[in-house]
């Protein structure tokens, strides 16, 4: 790891034997093992920038376009890594605009680290020029909110945000830096040690329980996902499900946490579960809980389960001691990183004989059925295409998305192979699905990237097609286009039939906009045509964008907007 420098070129100009606040920032996020920082540049954080400028060779500096894309950005190294992802941006439009990234690492349990610059000190509280008061506008957003008055106390800070942003439940942490704070000439002082997580571990009695419990059930179900998890406690999980011989469902957007065609995975527990996972959900008597915080769309709008008190006897193992018991009550909640209880599992003598042998292989084939393209409207047969890009790319492909219907026929109809393959926000942002790509295949360049997007989800960010251009990120880009928001026109024909209205959408000519910026375009309108499309894509060795266009009536893997809206209509009795 790159050791922070104290000579005097990283000093003060004028007091070449003093620091400054800004190399104390640098120093920092070397002593914590930063890599790489996304920002959009401002005038407030200029002495940063500059401080950054000496040390090119330890830390990438990735300039976006919007500060919604860099926080995203950030958010999504987070989510990969563990580790904090760091994005910095200026004050008051630029926190504004990040402000998304930090809802989604709040409710997606991601560690990041959000650094805003500040106006002068001497200007706070006279609503200076941008000036916000980020204390009160982040504080039901993050875990920590704080401004750094002082630059000799700028370790400390930086300390207690990475611990904070990694240790119990993720999350994210942000810090107001004013920007005469760091230029200000300060006395050097020593860092603090590079951060460690800080996780619980289930006792020992703790254990000896759950063994009991899933020893004296029938129909065991295990639920697993949420943040924290390392491929070392994804390969002990999978051990303790296989010795244990239990049905596995991940939660919405985690479903990276198993394999997919692994013989015990059931299937996802989220948005548009299958009937059938539901059904064995319900009937489960013990339901083992790893990691996910139970919230709306892993619990089918809090109505898979009885609240407070499911009917199934509950387990429920979460990193945050808030999350056990604030909207289901555990029979037996535990405390704990996915990785400590991840191994004490896998340590678990099972029994030779369960008696619920063969419970996880007919979970799996229901999955199976499933997973299996159904005939849609149109040309081109969305789960069809799914299934090919499963079968033609690596294992360890990444394939991220933002929010919308057409992200539903990858859930379902695409399979995890790998260790944090999934990036989509739990927290429903769109927007998401293009800087998070670029975000990862700045991490992974030797990795496949692919990013899916509706057009609309798109077009809140298609402009950071010149970020990866301008990095040589080779992400591929796959535009799902219905001229429409997708996902708002099904709930409208569902509750307010025949009456349409907000949410169809003029779109460029998406081709041509990937040229403009230089990037590879291929436009596909039958099913035939993707893979040779997917592949000289892959081959221009560049940034790329493939356009499906699909009819609006095509909603979603289960039903057309016709059969929505006459849904809606008996619902409405008509």
């Amino acid at each position: 790891m790159p050791q922070p420098i104290s000579s005097p070129q990283a000093g003060h100009p004028d007091h070449p034997h003093q620091t400054t606040g800004a190399r104390l920032i640098v120093d920092a996020m070397l002593t914590h093992g930063v890599e790489r920082v996304f920002c959009v540049p401002g005038e407030s954080f200029l002495a940063v920038l500059d401080s950054l400028h000496d040390e090119t060779a330890h830390i990438q500096t990735i300039v976006c376009r919007h500060e919604a894309a860099a926080a995203n950005m950030a958010e999504a190294v987070g989510k990969l890594t563990g580790k904090p992802g760091i994005a910095i941006v200026t004050r008051g439009p630029g926190a504004t605009h990040a402000s998304i990234g930090v809802h989604t690492a709040f409710q997606d349990s991601t560690p990041m680290i959000l650094l805003i610059g500040q106006c002068a000190r001497e200007h706070m509280d006279r609503e200076a020029f941008q000036e916000i008061d980020y204390r009160r506008m982040f504080g039901q957003m993050a875990k920590w909110v704080a401004q750094i008055d002082d630059p000799r106390r700028i370790p400390e800070y930086m300390s207690h945000a990475f611990h904070i942003a990694t240790s119990g439940r993720p999350g994210p942490v942000v810090l107001a830096l004013p920007e005469d704070m760091l230029s200000d000439a300060c006395e050097a002082v020593p860092g603090a040690p590079a951060y460690q997580r800080v996780a619980a571990s289930p006792s020992a009695a703790q254990m000896g329980r759950v063994r009991e419990m899933i020893e004296g059930a029938q129909r065991t179900f295990v639920i697993a996902g949420g943040s924290g998890w390392t491929s070392q406690a994804c390969d002990d999980f999978r051990r303790f499900v296989e010795q244990w011989q239990l049905p596995v469902g991940l939660a919405f957007r985690f479903q990276d946490t198993l394999n997919n065609d692994h013989p015990n995975y059931a299937g996802d527990v989220g948005l548009g579960i299958n009937p059938a996972l539901a059904q064995r959900i319900r009937e489960a008597d013990l339901l083992l809980v790893l990691g996910p915080r139970m919230g709306e769309s892993t619990t089918g709008g809090y109505t898979l389960l009885d609240i407070p008190k499911t009917k199934q006897t509950l387990i429920h193992v979460h990193q945050g001691a808030d999350e056990l018991g604030r909207v289901y009550s555990a029979d037996v909640p535990i405390v704990s990183g996915m990785p400590e209880i991840a191994s004490m599992l896998a340590a678990l003598p099972a029994p030779a004989s369960p008696s619920w042998a063969g419970s996880a292989a007919a979970a799996h084939d229901a999955y199976l059925n499933w997973r299996a393209p159904r005939p849609m409207l149109g040309d081109v047969q969305y789960g069809e295409v799914m299934q090919q890009l499963r079968a033609h790319v690596p294992d360890d492909t990444i394939v991220t998305n933002g929010a919308g219907n057409y992200a539903t026929w990858l859930h379902r109809h695409f399979a995890y192979r790998h260790f944090r393959s999934q990036l989509a926000p739990t927290s429903g942002a769109m927007g998401y699905g293009v800087p998070a790509a670029i975000a990862a295949k700045s991490l992974y360049p030797e990795r496949t990237v692919i990013a899916f997007a509706g057009d609309g989800c798109f077009m809140m960010a298609g402009s950071e097609l010149a970020t990866a251009m301008q990095y040589g990120l080779a992400v591929i880009f796959i535009v799902v286009n219905n001229s429409q928001y997708g996902t708002i026109r099904m709930h409208q024909e569902k509750t307010y039939p025949d009456r349409v209205h907000g949410t169809g959408l003029t779109n460029p000519d998406f081709v041509a906009y990937a040229k403009a910026f230089g990037a590879h375009g291929e436009r596909v309108t039958t099913t035939e045509q993707f893979m040779p499309a997917f592949q000289r894509c892959v081959e221009s060795g560049k940034p790329a964008l493939i356009e499906i266009q699909l009819p609006k009536d095509a909603s979603t893997p289960g039903a057309t907007l016709a059969q929505i809206r006459e849904a809606g209509r008996k619902a409405r009795g008509e």
